[in-house]
């Protein structure tokens, strides 16, 4: 699996795991130069408290375009260290 913005690869793996439709990358995949820390935080009442990233290529932003559960509750341990995406994220 690829997830690619702008025509870059912002991650790839075949590792994945797909909770609620989407495929989680690990940590350990993702191309960190396209990666910003974001101050947003939600919260899933299942998953636990999520943190996001912005996706930067060139000189283009894709603010919260990234997130993961640096400590997942127990019902979504599966997803620790792994990092999934949407706002225009293609994953193929």
């Amino acid at each position: 699996m690829r997830a690619i913005w702008r025509d870059a690869v912002l991650a790839e793996s075949d590792d994945t795991v797909v909770v609620e439709g989407n495929h989680y990358f690990p940590e350990n995949s993702i191309r960190r130069e396209h990666f910003r820390a974001s101050d947003t935080h939600t919260h899933c009442p299942w998953k636990g408290e999520a943190s996001y990233y912005d996706i930067v290529v060139g000189s283009e932003t894709n603010r919260d375009a990234a997130w993961y559960y640096h400590h997942p509750k127990d019902a979504a341990r599966e997803i620790k260290g792994r990092v999934a995406f949407w706002k225009g994220v293609r994953v193929e």
